[in-house]
């Protein structure tokens, strides 16, 4: 999930404008949990796995 969706329950702002510190708080520790992949949308991820499994299907074909 990322933060720019998020309203805080303290100030009723977006978390991603940090008005108060709870929001800063909050958007410092989303940040440093974020993983690569939280950045794509959910139809890049669809096609990196298309691509993932396409590869390995090549593979397995070679192989044989």
């Amino acid at each position: 999930m990322t933060y720019d969706r998020l309203v805080c329950a303290n100030c009723a702002a977006p978390v991603s404008e940090g008005r108060c510190p709870v929001c800063r708080a909050n958007r410092e520790r989303l940040q440093q949990e974020s993983n690569p992949f939280s950045g794509l949308n959910p139809m890049a991820l669809v096609a990196l796995l298309a691509v993932l499994v396409a590869a390995v299907a090549l593979l397995a074909q070679q192989t044989v």
